[in-house]
């Protein structure tokens, strides 16, 4: 299966946060599973570091890529058609990256590992 890590899915498996849920362990786990980290999610992060919202042991362009080379996450990036979805999309979430983030899965053909309650009301399959 194809799955789509939320930036915070990302975030928390790298850190070890408490806030992965038993499932999203597995699906990490799992080396069957094609997981895959969205430029987006690597903007959002670097948009949040910058701005002091979001610690990290290294800077982004330092951090991001180890971190999907030592998990096996290919990196996912923002093609043309996948921006062409964004405006047939309800407005259920306001956060443009997480909007760009089920624009890509519905491309794609990928789940999205995520806890949000709002992706999950769109046409994507959502993990949690």
């Amino acid at each position: 299966m194809k799955v789509l890590l939320d930036t915070c899915a990302f975030i928390w498996f790298n850190l070890e946060a408490d806030e992965l849920s038993a499932r999203a362990l597995e699906i990490f786990e799992n080396i069957e599973e094609d997981l895959y980290l969205s430029v987006v999610s690597s903007w959002e992060i670097a948009v949040k570091y910058s701005s002091g919202r979001l610690y990290l042991p290294e800077p982004p362009e330092v951090y991001i890529p180890d971190r999907r080379n030592v998990n096996r996450i290919h990196p996912l990036p923002l093609e043309e058609n996948a921006v062409f979805q964004e405006p047939k999309l309800p407005r259920l979430h306001g956060d443009p990256f997480d909007r760009m983030l089920v624009c890509q899965a519905i491309v794609g053909g990928m789940a999205i590992l995520t806890p949000d309650e709002h992706i999950a009301q769109y046409p994507v399959r959502t993990i949690w």
